[in-house]
């Protein structure tokens, strides 16, 4: 599938679409390919059903303000790009309101496909 986005923009947003046991929420992730693992705001993931206090499992991540140990969530179901994953874990992790974005979407969710940037036409292909 093809999706368009705008090259002259700074950050590459796509909407993200994740499920939870209260419902779902369409968000903003910047997609990020210097991100291993994928992110979510802790208080979007909280608004649909899930508590990353409750999360045992800690992944050691490096931000700008240094290193900080955050939850793994599994995700029942996310959807970007035309692409479904069940079960999916992301990271959930605070960011800034200055970012204006809602999450990450990193390396993790294109392992094994293949992602194609064209800043040339504007389109994103993942396949």
């Amino acid at each position: 599938m093809s999706f368009a986005f705008n090259p002259q923009r700074g950050l590459i947003i796509v909407r993200a679409e994740l499920f939870g046991s209260t419902g779902s929420a369409v968000l903003r992730f910047a997609l990020d390919t210097g991100a291993t693992s994928s992110l979510v705001s802790v208080g979007l993931l909280t608004a649909i059903g899930y508590d990353p206090s409750l999360i045992p499992e800690r992944v050691q991540i490096t931000t700008g303000s240094g290193v900080e140990f955050v939850p793994r969530v599994p995700i029942s179901k996310v959807v970007v790009l035309g692409q479904e994953r069940f079960d999916f874990p992301i990271l959930a992790h605070t960011l800034p309101p200055s970012a204006n974005i809602d999450g990450l979407l990193g390396l993790d969710f294109f392992r094994h496909q293949v992602l194609t940037i064209d800043f040339v036409q504007g389109q994103i292909n993942l396949s």
